[in-house]
């Protein structure tokens, strides 16, 4: 079904906000409106806001895979991003990454197993001096995580699950 039909009033909404020689301008709000319930972009809601905003659909595409906070693939219930740029690698960031997928069991690009964590790699969370960082999107929003050690986001990582299995 088409963001169209499914978000009527939200689409509309957000177009009007847009003068129509600029409608291509409403692409963020409709990327974000698009993956808010599966927690990514199908394919069909790429073509739907391509067709919408007189735009290619590698163009939408483009837009996902340069920002960290759009994403065309299903993944975990939470999804874990490490800052790896330099000044975070200058820090630890690449260790604790490597310790990390150590300990879940998986590789950057993966899910655990329970479907709860799925870890990434990106560049640039603006915090450089607070490395090793993370933040986490989930259902509760995005959170930034400080200055971690591996024994504090193993903690963060145990108390997610237990609220998933809704153990508090």
């Amino acid at each position: 079904m088409s963001l169209e039909k499914t978000y009527p009033k939200e689409v509309k909404q957000i177009l009007s906000k847009y003068p129509p020689e600029h409608k291509r301008s409403a692409v963020m709000p409709l990327l974000y409106l698009a993956q808010r319930e599966e927690g990514y972009v199908n394919k069909a809601a790429m073509q739907d806001i391509a067709r919408m905003l007189d735009i290619t659909e590698t163009e939408v595409a483009s837009i996902i895979g340069f920002y960290t906070l759009y994403h065309d693939e299903k993944a975990g219930k939470y999804r874990m991003q490490v800052c790896t740029d330099l000044p975070c690698a200058l820090r630890g960031a690449d260790d604790f990454l490597k310790n990390l997928c150590g300990n879940l069991g998986i590789q950057v690009g993966e899910t655990t197993s329970d479907g709860v964590v799925t870890l990434e790699a990106v560049m640039c969370l603006a915090a450089c001096d607070k490395a090793p960082m993370f933040q986490t999107q989930g259902p509760d929003g995005i959170k930034y995580h400080e200055n971690m050690t591996l024994n504090k986001t193993m903690e963060l990582i145990d108390a997610l699950k237990k609220s998933d299995a809704g153990v508090k």
